[in-house]
């Protein structure tokens, strides 16, 4: 920060160019000190915006884990496998007893057909008597996924495991194990009646056992049975591995979640809790002791987002509202020092009525002190009236209207006046309707201010004219006169308050207030308005004027 400049008090401050004292770049510092990972309890926002990105993810997974598909899949495919197995070795028997089964060794037999690790094969005769069996030898995937770690579903097993005992504290932890061929001769009488039988059973510990049972036949007669057996819980540990694959792509998945939510939190708390904290201070009421300069807004404008127009739209907030601080003060000085005058006035005519003796001069000062009686009178009237106008434009509904029907009735009415003095009065409306939107009755008030002071800026023989004409999306009405024009220096006065360029004999019976307050409506209207002299295109800019010229443009 460069060191603590005082600004003036007019000065609009905004961007990088405002310098604030050491006490407003402390708290804003500790403001955003605030803003860290470890502090995120102090972040509504930022655990909000971590809560509900965690919720779509833990819903998938959850959604994963409970349907649980591949379960399904995988007992399909392994039980198919199973039987294709059976029907295997059930055709070697076949092929081998095609002569007669004669001279045919069982065992033999069996020991030639290679069978996938794990599974026991049974073969069994006619009567349900086990002639051979045989155990896969060697490893696969299914048992390699028993031997791999699975830290997460061994934790939860664990966690569910002591629950239940707790629940449950009667209930021994021994299971008891099921003989594979007892359950091939389970479904044994049903393959021995020709038919092929596919079966799942449970142990003690539930887990899944595949039975696979086919009819051995020979010319046409089943001569035996051939059972094939997964080995308990294979489909189990499987399940459980993809299971722990799950969990932890979850707990990466989480990982990665908090941290791109904190990086977003950071992006959108952070500005935001800035913002915030500049607002506080210059709401605390020790905002003046605190920060006796005005309150910076972070500027923000470089971010492409609905924060950077919301620091826009701060900063120029604030700067509308010191303008209108400043306006404010200005407008109480003006006030001030307009009422001074007739008020001074005033105490040197009641101080000299003491001691004047003629009755000329008490009548004098008496004309005197009733003239800046009226003159304050008209200057309350006109003070209330402009300090009230911001307030009634934002209360006073709009609504759409025939601006030309208006004109034609001011026009009517002040054109009385205009015959009293003996100026001319012309009106040039076009004869189509042009309707606007807005308070008529503040718009009435603007033309009758520009009319009645065309009027009274011209003598007998001089005229006004009132025009409009439509230019597109905008309708121009012009008010001009023959009187004496502007002077060059006033026209870029005219339209501040208090503010009269009047002859020496009218003093003192305007406030000086009606063109600011005209100016004040149109711009509240989203027109505009300006001053100009009237001269012959070719004329010499610093020939006299043939008269002044006022424009009032407003939207249709």
């Amino acid at each position: 920060m460069e060191e603590y400049r005082p600004k003036r008090s007019g000065d609009v401050l905004l961007g990088e160019d405002w310098v604030s004292p050491d006490a407003t770049v402390e708290r804003l510092k500790e403001g955003r000190g605030r803003n860290t990972l470890v502090t995120l309890n102090r972040s509504p926002l930022a655990r909000k915006i971590i809560v509900f990105n965690l919720m779509a993810l833990v819903t998938l997974v959850a959604g994963v884990l409970f349907t649980n598909p591949f379960r399904e899949t995988l007992s399909l495919q392994r039980e198919q496998s199973l039987l294709r197995q059976a029907e295997l070795i059930a055709t070697v028997y076949e092929v081998r007893l095609n002569p007669g089964p004669v001279g045919v060794d069982f065992r033999s037999t069996l020991e030639i057909v290679e069978i996938d690790p794990g599974v026991e094969a049974f073969v069994f005769d006619p009567t349900g008597g086990l002639i051979a069996s045989k155990v896969g030898q060697g490893t696969d995937a299914l048992a390699q996924t028993q031997q791999q770690p699975t830290l997460i579903t061994d934790f939860l097993d664990g966690v569910w495991n002591n629950v239940t005992a707790l629940l449950r504290p009667g209930r021994t932890s021994r299971t008891e194990q099921v003989d594979a061929a007892v359950l091939a001769r389970a479904v044994f009488p049903r393959a021995q009646a020709g038919e092929t039988v596919v079966s799942t059973r449970k142990n003690s510990e539930g887990s899944a056992i595949f039975i696979v049972a086919t009819p051995i036949r020979a010319a046409g007669d089943v001569i035996g049975v051939v059972a094939v057996t997964s080995a308990a819980g294979e489909i189990d540990r499987l399940v459980r591995y993809e299971r722990e694959q799950i969990l932890q792509m979850f707990v990466i998945a989480v990982m990665m979640s908090i941290g791109l939510s904190l990086m977003l939190a950071s992006t959108i708390s952070s500005p935001l809790s800035d913002l915030a904290a500049a607002a506080e201070i210059g709401r605390d009421r020790d905002a003046r002791r605190v920060a006796p300069s005005r309150v910076r807004i972070p500027d923000l404008a470089a971010r492409p987002d609905e924060i950077g127009r919301l620091s826009v739209a701060m900063r120029g907030m604030v700067t509308a509202l010191y303008d209108r601080i400043d306006a404010n003060e200005q407008f109480a000085a003006d006030v001030a020092h307009e009422i001074k005058n007739p008020l001074a006035s005033l105490r040197s005519a009641v101080g000299s009525l003491r001691f004047v003796k003629k009755d000329a001069q008490r009548e004098t000062l008496l004309d005197v002190i009733d003239h800046d009686v009226r003159r304050l009178d008209r200057l309350v009237s006109d003070i209330s009236n402009a300090s009230r106008l911001d307030s009634e434009l934002v209360k006073e509904e709009e609504e759409e209207f025939n601006l030309l029907k208006t004109i034609s009735n001011l026009c009517q009415y002040l054109s009385q006046q205009a015959d009293e003095k003996g100026v001319d009065f012309i009106v040039d409306l076009p004869s189509d309707t042009i309707h606007t939107h807005g308070l008529e009755a503040r718009l009435a008030q603007v033309f009758v201010n520009l009319i009645t002071n065309a009027i009274s800026f011209c003598e007998e023989g001089d005229a006004v004219r009132v025009w409009a004409r439509r230019r597109e999306n905008r309708v121009l009405v012009v008010v001009e006169d023959t009187g004496p024009g502007i002077p060059e220096q006033a026209l870029a006065k005219v339209f501040k308050r208090f503010y009269s360029e009047r002859p020496s004999g009218d003093f003192g019976n305007h406030s000086g207030l009606g063109l600011a307050i005209s100016k004040q409506i149109v711009e509240a209207h989203g027109g505009v308005i300006w001053a100009e002299n009237i001269r012959p295109t070719a004329a010499d800019p610093n020939s006299e004027p043939l008269g002044a010229r006022f424009v009032v443009g407003l939207p249709v």
